[in-house]
């Protein structure tokens, strides 16, 4: 019992640090300036306020949803696969922030968030047989990234 409660911890913190480090490079990269405010946007864009909010919410989601995976099928191929789906798309995550905010490459970071919601999807479909609960969880992180990739797009369009 101790051991298992040992192990638990144990993910819980490898977990969020990895997730913390996807959260702290991302928003090294996207700072906001005077490039990203002259920028044309479209009026369904939100507030900058939102964004870390729901970012928040959404990292805090997955790291409940990837502890949930792991403590409930560790070491097994599907709970690896999905473990390298998401440090993928974690690394996909923070290339966005650099390909837009400091690159301004607006288009290619459209490019990427559609292949960071192709990898959330794939890793609700492969934690759908592990965990509903934790695959329920990914869904609002599914959801804005679809609507990030339409946002960047549009933005893409507005200022070309």
């Amino acid at each position: 019992m101790r051991e298992r409660t040992h192990s638990y911890l144990a993910s819980i913190l490898a977990i969020s640090i990895g997730v913390g480090l996807v959260a702290f490079l991302g928003s090294k990269f996207s700072q906001r300036g005077e490039w990203y405010e002259d920028l044309n946007k479209p009026p369904f864009q939100p507030p900058n306020w939102v964004f870390p909010v729901v970012w928040n919410l959404i990292f805090l989601l997955a790291i409940v949803s990837l502890v949930l995976i792991w403590n409930t099928r560790p070491r097994t191929m599907r709970t690896w696969c999905l473990i390298w789906i998401a440090i993928l798309n974690g690394s996909m995550n923070v290339a966005w922030s650099a390909l837009f905010f400091k690159r301004h490459m607006i288009y290619a970071a459209a490019w990427d968030a559609g292949l960071i919601c192709i990898s959330v999807i794939a890793m609700i479909l492969l934690s759908w047989r592990i965990s509903r609960i934790a695959a329920l969880l990914f869904v609002p992180y599914a959801i804005w990234t679809a609507f990030a990739t339409y946002l960047t797009w549009v933005i893409g369009r507005l200022n070309t």
